[in-house]
């Protein structure tokens, strides 16, 4: 029996007698993140880099030297993930600094979630000079759309793969274990008492985004549905959305017609791949 199918089973029979206390077991589960090993391709990036450490001990990578852009990873992320698009923008002259998040890298903590995540990039901000872009991938990027409402200044923003509704993330977890229905609500409300926001209000059809700004998705991503990126378009005014035939959740974020798209965001210029006004 596999580590998932006997989760499912002890879940599914206790759920139904101990809500809370599975409920309780799977919100340390789900904000827990592992440390995942770099990929051989990421190590020249991170020999280049220079850490450095912000306010309240959050780690960072930067490189460059520029006008300011800031990366967010996603879950069980890191910043070297994103070296196709570092590249590109050191290159193009920006300074690029990505951000361990926390309980992620050496960043401190030992839990992990979309709050933590977006209230890191206000401090990160704080002690950076004005931003030209945010860019956040998955989580990253629905922290970055959080942040914005939050405080939050940036002249563009850029989200890769993100969800549009964080409720949507928690009832697919909770599905995904076998949580019958009262330890699944349960499992909610204890994820709402720790990041003390409704998931709900985690929505970006309440959220105002009122910078230029560029969504992009595979159609192939089995993580993150590509349905996500059009709720968040349709709520987004001054968006483009970047849709992609493949790249699945991760490799989008090398793929050439991303980086041009981000590139084109932040000098201003028209889309040159297939998108929607």
């Amino acid at each position: 029996m596999n580590t998932l199918k006997w989760v499912r089973g002890v879940n599914g029979t206790l759920g139904w007698i101990a809500p809370q206390r599975v409920a309780s077991k799977m919100r340390l589960a789900f904000m827990t993140p592992r440390a995942l090993p770099l990929r051989d391709w990421e190590l020249p990036l991170l020999a280049n880099s220079e850490r450095i450490t912000l306010r309240f001990g959050l780690s960072a990578l930067r490189w460059g030297h520029g006008p300011t852009v800031l990366l967010m990873h996603g879950w069980e992320g890191r910043p070297t993930q994103f070296a196709a698009l570092i590249t590109a923008l050191v290159d193009a002259g920006y300074t690029v600094v990505a951000l361990d998040g926390p309980a992620h890298g050496r960043s401190p903590g030992r839990e992990a979630n979309v709050v933590l995540f977006a209230r890191a990039m206000l401090e990160a901000a704080a002690e950076l000079p004005p931003l030209q872009a945010v860019i956040g991938h998955s989580m990253g990027g629905a922290s970055a759309m959080l942040a914005v409402q939050l405080g939050l200044r940036t002249e563009t923003l850029v989200s890769i793969a993100a969800p549009a509704r964080i409720l949507g993330v928690l009832r697919g977890f909770a599905r995904y274990v076998g949580m019958p229905p009262r330890a699944r609500s349960a499992f909610i409300r204890q994820v709402e008492q720790d990041v003390g926001m409704r998931a709900a209000t985690l929505d970006v059809a309440h959220y105002q985004l009122e910078m230029p700004g560029l969504i992009v998705h595979a159609e192939d991503d089995n993580f993150v549905s590509v349905k996500e990126s059009q709720l968040i378009h349709e709520s987004w005014f001054d968006s483009r959305l970047l849709r992609l035939e493949s790249g699945g959740h991760q490799r989008v974020l090398a793929d050439p017609r991303v980086i041009d798209g981000v590139l084109s965001l932040l000098t201003g210029r028209s889309l040159q791949a297939r998108q929607s006004a």
